[in-house]
């Protein structure tokens, strides 16, 4: 991830990540543990099966990296965006799919289950974002 050149505290946090990861790796069960972005999932899934993880590195410019983390219950995305955007970063939630747009770049990700818009949301900060999804009860 790109720091901020007037982010004083990006280097802290690359090195809290680092220091977390470690802390993470100790602990009981820690095969199942992922950090991705400052993102630390510590869980998985009752069955012990391991989770669904997917990532996606652009072919070009125009499209936002991400990678996906699945659960039974949930999808987490983690997009790296550029660094100093013009505008705003927002996630498009739909049923069926993500639309991660950040100016010009835009980059759409088709979920494997559907979700439920009113209890999914994004957050951006420092650089990622982090999208939690709530899947629909079939």
């Amino acid at each position: 991830m790109q720091t901020n050149p007037n982010g004083p505290y990006d280097d802290v946090f690359n090195n809290l990540a680092k220091i977390v990861e470690e802390i993470v790796k100790s602990m009981p069960d820690s095969q199942h543990a992922r950090i991705v972005g400052y993102t630390i999932i510590t869980h998985h899934p009752p069955s012990g099966d391991p989770e669904i993880i997917r990532g996606f590195t652009p072919e070009d410019d125009g499209e936002i990296p991400y990678e996906v983390t699945e659960t039974e219950e949930e999808v987490f995305i983690t997009a790296q965006l550029p660094a100093d955007p013009k505008n705003a970063p927002f996630a498009d939630i739909q049923p069926e799919s993500v639309r991660i747009n950040v100016d010009d770049r835009d980059t759409t990700i088709m979920l494997d289950h559907p979700v439920d818009r009113i209890h999914s949301n994004y957050r951006v900060h420092r650089g990622v974002m982090d999208i939690c999804l709530k899947k629909v009860n079939l």
